[in-house]
């Protein structure tokens, strides 16, 4: 069993399909992995509205959580969105306990309208991000996590804790930039240059990082990984006009 690709999304239910656990399990089965998913929340939402979060119980998602890693070995998991950094140190311990070689890579949600609890501080943040193997924030995200207004100099701060993917989403003066950063050194890599037009798509951000879990879990070094995954991405982004793209190889 441990052979398999198993792999596990812990993420919001986001009923469009465009982001959440439902992206992530559309990812991973089209990389080749056999994805679960741990629900933390139900969304009211679409592609182009959002009304509410409704967190699901903790005690149920560690239930849901524990026995799924009685029976399946998780190399790597995507966690994408939580309602606090404590809740989300809770679901870390109960992980290294069942596999201290898991690699957990973190999709921080953390706009207002997703609920998340912003009251953290630095000694909170700096334990869950030393126990990350990557995170990927947008360029909004890490600068609410570093407390940094300059989105690059944000992300360097927080690769003395863990790598850094920034996503190029909302890079306004290269868009579509994006960044590994680690142990204070920045990599860029471009979007690939196409004639096939490109359409913004909802959820875009939650589908490369799992993107990158399951290219990961594939054995891919992590250079080869963000390029395999941001070229997966800009299929979806160029798949039709719609918010809501079409996942396919």
């Amino acid at each position: 069993m441990s052979k398999q690709n198993y792999i596990l999304t812990i993420a919001g239910f986001d009923p469009s399909g465009g982001a959440g656990i439902l992206a992530d399990i559309k990812t991973f089965e089209q990389l080749k992995c056999i994805g679960m998913g741990v629900q933390t929340a139900n969304t009211i939402q679409t592609e182009d509205e959002f009304l509410s979060v409704n967190w699901i119980d903790e005690q149920i998602v560690i239930s849901q959580l524990e026995l799924l890693l009685s029976k399946y070995k998780f190399n790597y998991v995507k966690i994408g969105l939580i309602p606090s950094l404590n809740f989300l140190q809770q679901v870390v311990s109960i992980l290294f306990t069942n596999n201290n070689h898991t690699k957990i890579i973190w999709d921080p949600i953390l706009s207002a309208s997703a609920g998340f609890d912003f009251k953290h501080n630095l000694n909170t943040l700096e334990s869950v991000l030393n126990k990350m193997y990557l995170i990927t924030p947008n360029w909004n995200e890490v600068k609410i996590l570093s407390k940094n207004d300059d989105a690059l100099n944000g992300a360097k701060f927080i690769s003395q804790f863990t790598k850094v993917i920034l996503k190029g989403g909302h890079n306004e003066s290269n868009l579509g930039k994006d960044y590994l950063i680690q142990y204070g050194l920045q990599k860029g890599f471009n979007p690939k240059k196409t004639v096939k037009p490109i359409y913004a798509k909802h959820g875009s951000g939650c589908v490369f990082s799992s993107a990158i879990t399951a290219n990961l879990q594939q054995g891919y070094p992590l250079h080869k990984t963000i390029l395999k995954s941001k070229r997966y991405m800009e299929g979806i982004l160029s798949s039709n006009k719609s918010l809501l793209g079409n996942h396919r190889l």
